[in-house]
């Protein structure tokens, strides 16, 4: 069955047809394995000499990743990749995903330089420039933002000028370029008259391209940050990426991408942010014994655990949904387009879940650490400080909130998946109630979860019926309602992903089984009471008197939550981590 981006909302799906972290193949696991190991022997160790700016490390380390095959595991080999699917650039970036500025770099490189030339390039383009990015003798810069139109990126002021021999002259300063101070060739977007943003592939050697200052930030030390400023900067006519104006569609599909990688990222910085505090919780005592051992710091531990189990079910679940995507197009560059497209939705809903996560492991981890995790003696404080950005990268996560439900609604009404049909027969079943569905597959103590996941994918139908309803063209003016409906859309995800997961764990008799359907339902409950909050504080905003009464009430009917012992269950999860002191599910 082929599936559409967010018809999860409205069909059940079989923990069999989901694709987990367990279900890596061989070669997967030997690619991770290779990533880790360059992690720990190359990358970090060249950490604090990166935070110096000495960008030739820099350079030698994207050339070193080139040399292992890490720059390129999804590009074909004909243009010098391994030919590898979306799974394998997963679990590099995972691998890769704690090293601060230096994930930053190598994000910038493995997604924002070469998804554009591979997906919209010409074959010229791609023979010239791919090779050569791959290998990491090239690096690669993505020139989208300026000062004035940070998330109105439409809004650019670059000109781009066509000259009548057919070259381009281009003016204008792009702002916060990842690798600007050292990168070969930015992919920068310019007006044609002024009026048609396009694409173009423009070389540092072309006359007129200068860098600027570093900029001074508050984390990612180790990345090179700059302007770029184009003056007069003469480009030929080949190097045109696409075609004049289609500069959105290019611009888009590639944060669609970024922001797909960049939830991989966050769930490997994650992974090694929870290994270093169940570790430090061992060592530390205080009172006579390790810190791990109190119930305020399993807590912490075991909710770390949690959510990275829930933002990595989630990820995984979209690789597999891409990856067969990519299969039935025919794994060309046209069916990695349309993938990317197609699954947008679930690209920004992990971009800003996998973004808070980290955000929340990271202030935990401080935590844990106490005074120790404010000083620059640990870590702890440079993950603290590198994580913040990325609820700003690939689009804020407001401008992402906002993306998610306008896109699956605009979508519904061009014929796409029946959201609006779905939440008009849900309002039916108010006044006529059918039995609920069975959980699909044997799910043995996770039929509660289960059934509380589907209930929370019908209170986000509910919700967006109901706005559509009220609202209509003009729900995009009501942010705050979008975001609540955005944020029971991130949840009702996770709960079921996390679910899915955690069932197919227990079908294959996974060693971590148990653990998983703790997570799972530590996860599932506490997303069932924030989106009770956000739902009523959305309907309370939408409705009034009586009407606001049996909207209520149908919530009620809805999510019907039985207490869960989640504190023996987040207790079974920190006494996991803290004896293998990492990851309990890698």
């Amino acid at each position: 069955m082929t599936r559409k981006g967010g018809d999860w909302l409205i069909h059940d799906t079989a923990p069999a047809d989901v694709f987990t972290p367990e279900r890596l193949s061989d070669e997967h696991r030997m690619i991770a394995r290779t990533a880790a190991e360059f992690r720990d022997s190359e990358v970090l160790p060249a950490l604090p000499d990166l935070e110096q700016k000495k960008w030739h490390l820099s350079r030698a380390l994207v050339a070193r990743a080139g040399e292992l095959g890490l720059l390129g595991t999804d590009v074909p080999d004909a243009l010098g990749g391994v030919g590898l699917d979306k799974a394998a650039s997963v679990v590099v970036g995972e691998a890769l995903g704690g090293c601060g500025g230096f994930s930053t770099t190598f994000g910038a490189q493995t997604g924002l330089a070469i998804i554009p030339i591979l997906c919209f390039g010409t074959a010229a383009q791609q023979q010239h420039y791919l090779p050569k990015i791959v290998s990491g003798e090239t690096i690669g810069a993505y020139c989208l933002s300026e000062s004035g139109s940070g998330s109105d990126a439409m809004s650019a002021s670059a000109r781009a000028a066509r000259q009548p021999d057919g070259s381009w002259i281009l003016n204008g300063e792009k702002m916060w370029i990842t690798c600007g101070g050292f990168a070969d060739l930015f992919i920068v977007f310019a007006k044609v008259d002024g009026v048609h943003l396009s694409a173009f592939l423009v070389e540092r050697a072309f006359p007129g391209v200068t860098s600027g200052k570093e900029e001074h930030k508050m984390g990612l030390h180790a990345s090179s940050t700059t302007p770029v400023v184009l003056s007069d900067a003469r480009v030929p006519a080949e190097n045109l990426l696409g075609e004049v104006g289609k500069g959105p569609k290019i611009a888009f599909n590639v944060l669609n991408y970024g922001r797909f990688k960049l939830c991989a990222m966050c769930s490997g910085g994650a992974k090694l942010v929870i290994e270093e505090a169940a570790r430090y919780a061992s060592a530390r005592r205080q009172f006579g014994q390790p810190i791990a051992h109190f119930g305020a710091i399993r807590h912490k531990l075991a909710e770390m655990i949690v959510q990275e189990y829930a933002v990595e079910s989630m990820l995984y679940r979209t690789t597999g949904l891409i990856d067969d995507a990519i299969d039935e197009g025919g794994h060309s560059s046209a069916a990695a387009l349309a993938a990317l497209e197609e699954f947008a939705v679930e690209a920004s809903i992990l971009k800003v879940m996998g973004s808070e996560m980290l955000d929340f492991v990271v202030d935990e981890n401080v935590q844990i650490h106490g005074g120790n995790g404010f000083v620059t003696d640990y870590p702890a404080e440079r993950h603290y400080r590198d994580a913040r950005v990325n609820r700003i990268f690939e689009g804020t996560n407001e401008i992402n909130r906002l993306l998610v439900p306008g896109m699956l609604i605009k979508r519904a009404l061009k014929g796409g998946v029946p959201l609006l049909a779905a939440a008009a027969a849900l309002e039916q079943e108010r006044f006529a109630p059918t039995p609920e569905a069975d959980a699909p597959g044997p799910r043995a103590r996770l039929d509660d979860e289960w059934r509380l996941a589907r209930a929370l994918t019908k209170v986000a139908l509910m919700l967006v019926g109901l706005a559509v309803q009220m609202y209509g063209a003009r729900l995009e003016q009501e942010q705050e309602i979008v975001m609540l409906m955005c944020d029971v859309i991130i949840d009702a995800f996770a709960a079921e992903s996390a679910v899915l997961r955690a069932s197919a764990a227990a079908d294959a008799a996974h060693p971590k089984a148990a653990l998983m359907t703790d997570a799972a339902m530590v996860f599932t409950h506490d997303a069932g009471l924030r989106v009770g909050a956000r739902a009523r504080t959305a309907l309370g905003a939408m409705s009034s008197g009586d009407a606001l009464q049996a909207q209520l009430a149908s919530l009620g009917q809805l999510l019907q939550i039985t207490p869960a012992d989640t504190i023996t269950a987040r207790r079974r999860l920190a006494d996991d981590v803290t004896e293998r002191k990492g990851y309990i599910f890698a």
